[in-house]
């Protein structure tokens, strides 16, 4: 999916326009429908992530996670090092696992 498909994609979610994204984000008239002929600026596609609360990587199709979680919501990396892709799904299956165990205990004592 290319980078119009996926913010026109995130706008239909939202139930906006891409001229009310533009307005909104002070990019100019009529622009973002031009990414598929020509580069964006990196900071345009920063206040597009932003407006949608998604990250430039998913914009750019180099993941397909949205946002990544929160820092806060995370214990600290070991390391200091950001997390990597593998690392973020490895947590992901570990919080599915959890509520997993959560809800098969909740139906224990019922």
């Amino acid at each position: 999916m290319s980078l119009v498909e996926k913010i026109k994609s995130l706008c239909e979610e939202k139930k906006v326009t891409f001229a009310e994204v533009e307005r909104k984000t002070g990019i100019s008239n009529g622009q973002i429908r031009r990414w598929d002929n020509s580069s964006p600026k990196i900071d345009n596609v920063r206040k597009v992530a932003d407006f949608f609360d998604v990250s430039t990587d998913y914009l750019l199709g180099r993941t397909e996670v949205k946002r990544y979680t929160e820092p806060e919501t995370i214990a600290a990396h070991h390391d200091g090092e950001d997390w990597t892709e593998e690392e973020l799904e490895e947590i992901e299956e570990f919080k599915r696992f959890v509520a997993m165990r959560r809800e098969a205990r909740k139906n224990k004592e019922n």
